[in-house]
């Protein structure tokens, strides 16, 4: 043996001799070839212009599974390693010698092979070769193991006989303790041969201590990681406990079992000593897959519960918004001809899942009447939920009815479920849809078209299943031909039209609203119940009600406050010049109460400065909502002109 080491230690001397001489003489006539050749271990030499092998040795071709390495381009062997080879090419020029080991090979028809490759630049008058030598980190882990028994030998039989008596001894001691320890335990010498394996061990691994004992350990259950990477002894962590003499704690690695399984595991590799001398290491380790496991059921199931809170807390919010901003009462009152007519078209409809258009004026009650639907049909489990289309700026639109994802646009810092994914299983009433952004009219069509949605800053679909009911104070067919609102986004939405009429329409239903809305009244504010009058009754059918039931909530509500519980008292405001039929004064014709109307409409937006919605605006000044208004301005077609 130690003939032979001298043969190849001479021979890499002459080698580098010859390389010397061939740098001091004219190497513009020695062929790439002779410099593979002259190497002891695999050796290419490459063009750097073009990075194809010159020359390679019969080793190189044996390593590499080619016989034709020679016209290949080398970076063929690097599969995604190019730029590591250019920086280890530029590092061979700098210095004219270099060595690497970022290089990953892989032969052809085989595995990635871990190699170190040492290179050195030839330069002739016409161009330039890398002479590269490769080395098998495998089989040099191979030769470095090989000469560590070899040391451990050469101390002699003695040596050899004590350390196999130490841990012979060690587990005569403790075998009652390893085999009761719910923990999987073994030990390994400096060879990484296993000494001894507990009974856990061996139930975890499927692996007995006579398949065990005396082998290398690592080579049967720690040979490759999770993803399929080879394993390197070199790089565990367990030979590297008594290499460098270290305790190491690893908490997320796997061993194999023996059908081939992963286990996942978390184990402790400690050095022991036998008087001193490093004799081994000892591996406590314990099976923790199931825990991984419940782990991450846990984060998907915590992960569910906050999309869920997230969903119902947002659902509570809205609901909240509702009880605090709507709902005067929650049925429909009233037995006029007009009311009933209503009654019957949502007996009629409820049931179905077809679309349902309300029209009518401010204040008749369409979301009433969409509430009634809701609770009249299968959906009733699910809320109802509301978008007031006017009331939401077409910025804020898209995100509010589609949701977003965090950082989809500047501000969005959290991810927000939108109205469309809260209505799921219900239903989604729009108010005044033909406020509707006309950019957005598109998407919401084929959103509620398909039943999906898109939110916001995310490329995923989420189905939904949502009943559509839409209202309206406006002429939708004036709305579509000014192009405010797309035709086919009305005939979508008027598959079943129901029409509010308006207060004046319906005067019979009066006195029943009226004491409706006075108990309501007193129960909410703790009021004693005034009695209404036939005074009271005449005076409220002989007026006008622009603002409808909406208004006459009001006025009974103030006048429920100022009777403290006598006789109702009714403050009505009446047009300038206008006196009631019981004081004998001439009634109004339709053109003269139109004309009385614009009158008073212009004399607001003169007051607000032509302001309409806000506190101090023209339709705060009238009582009324503020699509109320822009739908009268536009019907009468008052300017600007008038007002300023």
């Amino acid at each position: 043996m130690f003939f032979a080491k001298y043969r190849k230690l001479r021979n890499l001397v002459d080698f580098c001799w010859q390389l010397d001489k061939l740098h001091r003489m004219d190497t513009n006539a020695t062929p790439p070839a002779f410099f593979a050749d002259a190497s002891a271990l695999p050796c290419l030499v490459l063009n750097t212009f073009d990075g194809v092998i010159s020359a390679a040795n019969d080793k190189a071709a044996l390593l590499l599974n080619d016989d034709q390495l020679v016209g290949q381009n080398f970076a063929g062997f690097l599969p995604g390693l190019l730029p590591q080879l250019v920086v280890f090419t530029d590092a061979v020029d700098h210095f004219n010698d270099s060595w690497t080991r970022d290089l990953v090979l892989k032969p052809k028809d085989q595995d990635r092979l871990e190699v170190e490759v040492h290179g050195r630049m030839i330069r002739t008058d016409s161009s330039a070769y890398l002479l590269i030598q490769i080395i098998d980190m495998t089989a040099y882990e191979a030769r470095t193991q090989k000469v560590l028994t070899n040391g451990l030998h050469n101390k002699g039989l003695m040596e050899w006989n004590r350390a196999k008596d130490f841990f012979r001894e060690m587990e005569n001691k403790n075998r009652l303790i390893l085999d009761a320890a719910g923990e999987g335990i073994y030990g390994i010498n400096l060879e990484g041969k296993t000494t001894f394996v507990n009974d856990a061990a061996q139930s975890m691994l499927g692996w007995t201590a006579d398949d065990l004992l005396g082998e290398d350990i690592h080579a049967m259950i720690h040979h490759h990681r999770l993803d399929g990477h080879l394993y390197p002894s070199r790089d565990c962590p367990i030979y590297q406990s008594f290499r460098n003499e270290r305790v190491n704690r690893v908490e997320d690695e796997v061993f194999w079992h023996k059908n081939g399984k992963p286990i996942q595991v978390e184990y402790v590799s400690t050095p022991i000593y036998d008087q001193q001398v490093l004799a081994g290491a000892v591996v406590i380790f314990r099976d923790i897959t199931e825990r991984r496991e419940n782990e991450k059921k846990l984060h998907a199931a915590m992960e569910q519960i906050d999309a869920l809170k997230t969903h119902l807390e947002q659902e509570n919010e809205y609901l909240q918004e509702e009880i605090q901003s709507v709902r005067s009462h929650y049925d429909l009152v009233g037995s006029s001809p007009a009311i009933l007519r209503t009654l019957a078209q949502i007996d009629l409809v409820a049931d179905t899942q077809s679309n349902v258009l309300i029209t009518g004026e401010g204040g008749t009650g369409k979301a009433l009447v969409a509430s009634a639907i809701h609770k009249s049909s299968s959906r009733v489990r699910r809320p109802i939920i509301r978008i007031n289309c006017a009331g939401i700026s077409s910025a804020s639109f898209e995100s509010e009815l589609f949701g977003h994802v965090r950082g989809a646009f500047q501000g969005a810092l959290h991810d927000r479920t939108g109205k469309l994914e809260i209505a799921n299983g219900g239903t989604l009433f729009l108010d005044e849809i033909s406020e509707i952004p006309i950019e957005l009219q598109g998407k919401i069509l084929k959103t509620l078209q398909d039943q999906s949605l898109e939110r916001l800053g995310e490329n995923r679909l989420h189905k939904i299943d949502v009943r559509l009911i839409a209202s309206s104070s406006r002429n939708l067919e004036e709305s579509v031909k000014n192009g405010t609102l797309r035709e086919d986004l009305y005939f979508y939405l008027n598959v079943f039209p129901i029409e509010c009429r308006p207060l004046r329409d319906r005067l019979a239903d009066i006195p029943e609203l009226t004491q409706h809305f006075l108990k309501l009244t007193c129960d909410r504010l703790n009021l004693p119940k005034p009695t209404v009058t036939k005074a009271n009754i005449r005076q409220l059918m002989e007026y006008h009600w622009p603002g409808n039931v909406r208004e006459l909530q009001n006025v009974i509500e103030r006048g429920a406050i100022l009777a403290r519980g006598e006789k109702l008292v009714l403050d009505l405001k009446k047009p300038a010049g206008r006196k009631s039929v019981s004081e004998g004064s001439d009634i109004l014709t339709e053109e003269q109460m139109i004309e009385r109307q614009i009158s008073n409409i212009v004399a607001c937006l003169r007051h607000s400065g032509g302001r309409v919605s806000g506190e101090n605006g023209a339709a705060a000044l009238l009582g009324i909502k503020p699509t109320t208004l822009y739908s009268r301005i536009k019907k009468f077609e008052i300017s600007p002109d008038l007002w300023r």
